[in-house]
């Protein structure tokens, strides 16, 4: 009973010291901290008490919490001690482990690109290696999140793979010792073919962002660079530090960046350009956008916009103006807690709104494609709220606020039909690049030598594209042709992405989706606005 007390004891107190913490200014009334902590600390008591079958507390405990941020807004939420693990790792900028990227093709673990800078590339590990064993026990049939808990470990630590590798018989066995992995923010930097613009891809604000920035930047300026594409297409966002960061690369000293407003003045902060950083102040510039670029990525597109300082060319973002700030628990565990909004230098609020604290009112905007400068398309919107307020731009056009960041020319994604989305959800297009590559990797490096050069030349044959059709059949996926003839260049494309990534790595992959990245082909168009625009030339 003295064991059972305690547990009782220890997930009240936590519980009670939650509320306590958080909210340092108690009322008076029954609607106080104190009140409603010992409301909960009774009924966690009579549950344990009374309740007919055991009760996990911590799970109780939880529950209750993660429920009661979830009342907030959408953004504040409870982070298990397991999840905190893996929420590190993706914004600290690396983990200790092998230094692979995986997946799991036919129940096997395939290797997709060893990691650069990574012990696993460093031993010889290679695109398409399999992974049968994991210190000599069978890896097959092991789940994605399984593989993880196998490879990691500590730093200095060694693990044993047996790998299956075209051409070779028999297994090959690397002993490879753990190390710090690198988490990359940049999928991809290049100059765009027969033209002078940068392309680089970003998918997160993480704390080596802005470092990954500067060096890939730098890269293609050495490179001939003298206009930049900088895709944020898909990037959530991160840390607001980091974003800030990276719009000063391009707004001119002096000028606002973001500002946040709270409940508590100490959640008041201005960012503002300083002197001395902005190297990319000068270059004509476009931002990609879609839904889901969000918080971060609207800082920047929101600051590039007000300024009139490049073009944003896209779809309507996400929507995110809440700042949170995460406060650690003693067991492991953390919240998050929105305790202000931000907004972009002309005073735009682009929270979207929401309806019961959890779920955001309506789509995102659905406006026709073209040139929006003034953002008439926004006014046109036969379903916009009409107290949206309105705000000018450094160059006096119109912007709306309180619904995410809107382009100045909309783009949008094409449709695909019903036979390439079943192709994609039974990931064929890895499996065949699996078996294609099982008979071709090598003939493929030796042919290209690098990510552009196989970008630029290699393609598929009507063979190969038969096979492809014939494990479709074999998959019982119904070969529309009409969807076929409709999606024939989208297919291929895939193919050819899916067979660069796991030959050369991401760049590769990149180079041949730029070929069907509708809103990257019509931005790279849009340089002779995006210059009228910031007055560039």
């Amino acid at each position: 009973m003295k064991s059972s007390n305690k547990i009782v004891l220890t997930a009240s107190t936590l519980v009670f010291g939650i509320l306590l913490g958080v909210f340092l200014q108690p009322l008076i009334s029954g609607n106080s901290v104190y009140d409603q902590s010992k409301k909960f600390a009774d009924v966690l008591n009579l549950i344990q008490a009374n309740y007919f079958e055991p009760a996990d507390l911590n799970k109780l405990g939880e529950t209750a919490i993660s429920k009661m941020l979830e009342e907030l807004d959408p953004h504040s939420r409870y982070i298990t001690a397991k999840s905190m693990e893996k929420v590190n790792e993706d914004f600290q900028g690396s983990f200790d482990g092998i230094g692979v990227e995986f997946d799991i093709v036919k129940d096997t673990i395939t290797i997709v690109t060893p990691i650069v800078g990574g012990p696993s590339e460093a031993l010889g590990v290679q695109s398409g290696d399999k992974i049968v064993k994991i210190d000599g026990t069978s890896a097959i049939g092991l789940t994605r999140e399984d593989v993880p808990k196998k490879l990691r470990g500590p730093k200095g630590t060694q693990v044993t793979i047996s790998v299956l590798r075209s051409g070779n018989k028999e297994a090959i066995d690397f002993v490879i010792t753990r190390d710090k992995i690198p988490l990359y923010s940049i999928d991809a930097s290049f100059i765009i073919e027969g033209t002078d613009i940068g392309y680089i891809k970003m998918n997160r604000f993480a704390a080596t962002t802005h470092d990954e920035f500067k060096a890939a930047a730098n890269k293609l300026r050495s490179m001939g660079m003298k206009k930049m594409i900088l895709d944020l297409q898909q990037n959530p966002g991160g840390f607001l530090d980091q974003a800030f960061k990276l719009a000063d690369e391009f707004i001119p000293a002096g000028k606002m960046i973001v500002y946040t407003k709270g409940k508590r003045p100490e959640f008041d902060d201005d960012f503002t350009a300083i002197p001395g950083v902005g190297e990319y102040e000068k270059i004509p510039l476009i931002v990609l956008i879609d839904g889901g670029s969000a918080s971060a990525s609207e800082i920047v597109a929101g600051a590039i916009q007000d300024h009139d300082r490049g073009m944003i060319v896209g779809e309507t973002s996400f929507g995110k103006g809440l700042v949170q700030r995460q406060y650690p628990l003693a067991d492991g565990s953390a919240f998050r807690l929105t305790i202000s909004r931000y907004y972009t230098p002309t005073g735009r609020l682009i929270q979207r709104p929401y309806d019961d604290k959890k779920n955001y009112r309506g789509s995102l905007e659905d406006l026709e494609e073209g040139l929006n400068l003034d953002h008439t398309k926004d006014a046109d919107k036969d379903k916009r709220d009409s107290a949206r307020p309105t705000f000018k731009t450094s160059g006096g056009r119109t912007l709306y606020g309180g619904g995410g960041i809107t382009p100045d020319y909309i783009v949008k994604y094409d449709t695909l039909t019903m036979l390439t989305r079943n192709l994609r959800a039974k990931n064929l297009f890895w499996e065949f690049s699996q078996e294609f590559l099982q008979k071709n990797q090598s003939t493929i490096k030796s042919k290209y030598k690098d990510a552009a050069d196989f970008a630029r030349s290699f393609t598929l044959s009507k063979k190969d594209l038969e096979d492809f059709k014939a494990l479709a059949a074999k998959k019982e996926i119904k070969w529309e042709e009409k969807d076929a003839k409709t999606d024939d260049e989208t297919i291929l494309t895939l193919l050819r992405m899916t067979i660069g990534k796991f030959t050369f790595g991401n760049e590769a992959s990149e180079r041949v989706f730029f070929t069907l990245n509708k809103k990257a082909r019509v931005a790279a168009t849009l340089f002779p606005e995006a210059q009228k625009i910031s007055k560039l030339k």
